[in-house]
């Protein structure tokens, strides 16, 4: 019979360490995984037991990473309103994936192309949004799909390090990085 008290302690625990891991070495890929462990309250022994070798831990958080970028892009209904608003909606659901997000920029060959094909269907998704909000008015049609991607994560890392550096609220560097990707992606007057 499975004691499912410790079924959910040990799943508890083991998210702790994955939340811990992608804080810590969102910051710096290489750093100890003690430091890990002092974050996420464990031993490292403890950690050990969960994820025996560093690469075990860089594969759940890839894996990790892979589920929050998923449930986000759900969560932002990319298929509901102007295809700004859904824009606007993946920003805003994005953001509050900074540390994860950090992670995958801070070392460029974190996600690889098979990591990034389980993801499943995010760019055509983001295709076919950007290309509703050029039918509907609502995105400048001269600004092309793979330039308002880049605008978009340029736009995030920038509110991150902004936020990191000035100390400015969550609600605030939000609010500026809305304001701006808006900005940038409005239809020019004529």
């Amino acid at each position: 019979m499975v004691d499912t008290q410790d079924t959910a302690s040990r799943a508890r625990t083991r998210q702790a360490i994955i939340d811990a891991a992608i804080a810590v070495l969102g910051k710096n890929l290489s750093a100890p995984l003690g430091e890990v462990a002092t974050a996420a309250e464990v031993g490292r022994t403890t950690l050990h037991r969960y994820y025996p070798e560093r690469s075990d831990l860089i594969k759940a958080i890839k894996a990790e990473s892979v589920l929050r970028l998923r449930q986000a892009t759900e969560r932002a209904r990319l298929d509901e309103g102007t295809g700004a608003e859904a824009l606007r909606r993946l920003c805003e659901e994005y953001f509050d994936l900074g540390n994860v997000l950090s992670l995958i920029f801070s070392e460029h060959q974190f996600l690889t192309e098979a990591d990034w094909c389980e993801f499943g269907t995010s760019e055509d998704l983001f295709r076919v949004t950007v290309e509703r909000g050029h039918r509907d008015g609502s995105i400048d049609p001269e600004l092309p799909v793979s330039w308002l991607e880049s605008v978009l994560w340029s736009q995030l890392y920038a509110a991150w390090s902004y936020a990191a550096e000035s100390g400015e609220s969550r609600h605030q560097v939000l609010r500026l990085t809305v304001r701006t990707l808006a900005g940038a992606i409005a239809p020019r007057e004529a």
